[in-house]
């Protein structure tokens, strides 16, 4: 099972909520540009630029809602019929009942990864992309500042991307074994059980805090830098300042997601080879 397999099995579902997303993600991608136009327009006593930022906003309520009445049933579909299957498979093969509910738990990381973080994701990475073209038109040294930021963080997640499919592998080991601890009755069994599985979870962590420590270094450069450069004695187009300091917000913001699907993107190739799935590597990079 991975989330290649489950896009194959199911085209037309996930086709149909991921366009969906698409389409949000780049209405959203629009809000500080269309508010830097409707801000120039009213310091020049004009209010279509105040009209079409209103349009935009409806227009993002409408596909917002649909897409999230959509999702609910496409995935809640997809995890019904995957889910039975699974089961099914594991008794043929004589599995435990421990060993079974693990791994359906296990199995609808997969489903809410496509329906919650998916969505996410898309955005992120559209969001990131269209930034960087934006500010490429309105300031060069900006562009310059953000995607340094970006470098500084695939760095940062490659560098260790290795020990982190490990304490995944750590960890879900000892999940598996919860069922079967708690069905021994024995205290001190119970209670040696979830002390390695809080061990392995400080331990990743641990990991987070340093990547995450890294990166906010260059966060914090890049919001100092950008106002700097941004406001020139004698601008004019405020509207366009604005939105450009707006953007660099947005780029950050959207920076500060990807490494939690980085670690949900680990996650789940870990599962994947524990679930079956062939041909699943450790990443490359430093342990």
């Amino acid at each position: 099972m991975t989330i290649l397999g489950l896009v194959r099995r199911f085209p037309v579902r996930v086709s149909v909520t991921i366009g969906l997303v698409l389409v949000e993600a780049l209405i959203e991608l629009l809000f500080p540009l269309f508010i830097g136009l409707a801000i120039n327009d009213l310091l020049d006593d004009r209010y279509r630029g105040l009209v079409a930022l209103g349009g935009l906003g409806i227009a993002a309520l409408v596909i917002g809602s649909t897409r999230r009445f959509v999702d609910t049933r496409a995935y809640a579909g997809m995890y019904e019929i995957i889910a039975a299957e699974m089961v099914e498979r594991e008794r043929a093969r004589g599995a435990e009942t421990s060993r079974i509910a693990a791994r359906t738990t296990l199995l609808g990381e997969f489903v809410e990864f496509l329906e919650d973080s998916m969505p996410q994701i898309i955005s992120a990475i559209i969001g990131t992309v269209g930034i960087l073209l934006i500010i490429g038109g309105l300031n060069t040294n900006v562009l310059f500042a953000c995607l340094a930021m970006l470098v500084l963080l695939l760095v940062t997640y490659w560098a260790t991307a290795a020990r982190n499919f490990n304490l995944n592998r750590g960890y879900n080991d000892e999940l598996e074994r919860q069922i079967e601890a708690i069905d021994s009755r024995d205290g001190p069994t119970i209670g040696r059980h979830f002390s390695l599985l809080m061990r392995w979870n400080r331990r990743l962590s641990d990991l987070e805090t340093v990547n995450y420590f890294v990166i906010w270094l260059g966060v914090i450069a890049l919001l100092v830098y950008a106002p700097i450069e941004v406001i020139e004695p004698g601008e004019t187009e405020y509207g366009f300042a604005f939105a450009t300091i707006l953007y660099v917000f947005q780029y950050v913001d959207a920076l500060a997601a990807l490494p939690l699907f980085i670690q949900q993107v680990i996650r789940l190739r870990e599962i994947a080879g524990r679930l079956g799935a062939e041909d699943v590597d450790v990443p490359t990079g430093a342990d």
